[in-house]
């Protein structure tokens, strides 16, 4: 039996179930300035995808690469749900007396 497939079939929906609400704490703690973070991983998961001879090390890598460059485009998606109420803004001054 192959399980490749299906390891990697379950491991790429757990990937994006973890970018998710990754993208959601980032914006709030964070808004939209780490998306840099995102391009740079993005970028090494391609690279890694592309030297590891591993089919599913390899796949998982082009997966988590892909997930990351797509989280910039939602990081900014994000914000913009935010501005229309449908996330919570997170409260400068209220975090400020928690200090």
């Amino acid at each position: 039996m192959n399980f490749a497939g299906l390891i990697i079939g379950i491991s790429t929906f757990l990937i994006i179930s973890l970018f998710h609400p990754l993208v959601i704490k980032v914006e709030y703690h964070w808004g939209t300035k780490p998306w840099w973070v995102f391009l740079l991983a993005g970028i090494g998961g391609i690279i890694i995808s592309m030297l590891v001879k591993n089919v599913v090390l390899s796949s998982l890598s082009g997966v988590f690469a892909f997930s990351s460059l797509w989280t910039i485009k939602e990081l900014f998606e994000q914000q913009k749900r935010v501005a229309k109420g449908w996330f919570p803004k997170k409260d400068k001054k209220r975090n400020q007396k928690a200090l």
